[in-house]
């Protein structure tokens, strides 16, 4: 089986998904212009779709407290240090920065609205080239 997409319920999804257009490469393919605000979004593969929402049927999660161990959204970046600059002065917070022993860069992130978000440079990619 192919995974289509991972869903999250967000705080504000219209803000959250201009953000990550603007500032990660996302795409929006389809968005509700009403609540709950049902946002599509794809990775610039093409191959990678997250939905985000404000569904009033459960909470939001306090994404702002939470270990982003819990949840986070993980991205490919050839560049972390110059991504983690460019985001952080977009709005995001850094939580924290590691160089791994084998060469790995990752960098982990909140956006503006406290969700997790991690910027991978891998000694060895993980996915195929996109």
């Amino acid at each position: 089986m192919k995974l289509e997409y991972f869903a999250l319920n967000v705080e504000d999804p219209l803000a959250t998904a201009t953000w990550y257009v603007a500032h990660l490469g996302l795409r929006i393919v389809r968005q509700m212009p009403e609540a709950p605000y049902t946002t599509f979004m794809v990775d610039d593969s093409g191959n990678i779709m997250v939905e985000i929402y404000r569904n009033p049927a459960d909470e939001v999660p306090p994404y702002r407290t939470m270990n982003p161990l819990l949840v986070h959204l993980a991205f490919v970046s050839e560049d972390p240090e110059a991504d983690k600059t460019r985001l952080i002065a977009a709005g995001a917070s850094l939580v924290t920065d590691q160089h791994l022993p084998d060469g790995s860069h990752l960098v982990m992130l909140r956006d503006p609205w406290g969700l997790a978000l991690q910027l991978c440079k891998r000694s060895v990619p993980m996915l195929a080239a996109y």
